[in-house]
């Protein structure tokens, strides 16, 4: 039985089937440099792609990227401090007393891994008051 061609996913229909399709690799994983891992690579590919267009996952707020961070790497508001100049500074970031600079940014993305991205983006917008 020949396989369809893949293309890129148009469809809910195309996506559940790109999703059925990949599945049957999970139980009989195919062997690397092979038509099928092949084709395994390129499925997985194009559901990323898809899902990435039609649900896509924003990045965190940076406190709570920062509040992550510390509660995986087991950092505590006195790290924190440490890192930023002083524990005060640490925690009026915390409480959104004080906006995180670049160079604080900076500093958390190259000592403690957070994603920039998570970082510098703008904050929510909470609401447009109208210009009446």
């Amino acid at each position: 039985m020949a396989k369809k061609v893949i293309r890129p996913l148009r469809s809910e229909t195309d996506y559940d089937d790109a999703l059925e399709e990949i599945e049957r690799y999970f139980e009989n994983e195919p062997k690397p440099d092979t038509p099928d891992a092949d084709r395994f690579d390129l499925l997985a590919l194009i559901i990323e792609d898809y899902e990435r267009k039609h649900w896509p996952i924003e990045p965190p707020e940076a406190i709570d990227a920062i509040r992550y961070r510390m509660e995986t790497g087991g950092y505590t508001q006195a790290d924190l401090g440490r890192l930023l100049g002083s524990r005060q500074r640490a925690s009026d970031i915390l409480t959104r007393r004080r906006p995180l600079t670049m160079r604080m940014a900076w500093k958390l993305h190259r000592e403690w891994g957070i994603p920039a991205e998570a970082l510098i983006a703008p904050p929510p917008s909470r609401g447009r008051k109208s210009a009446a």
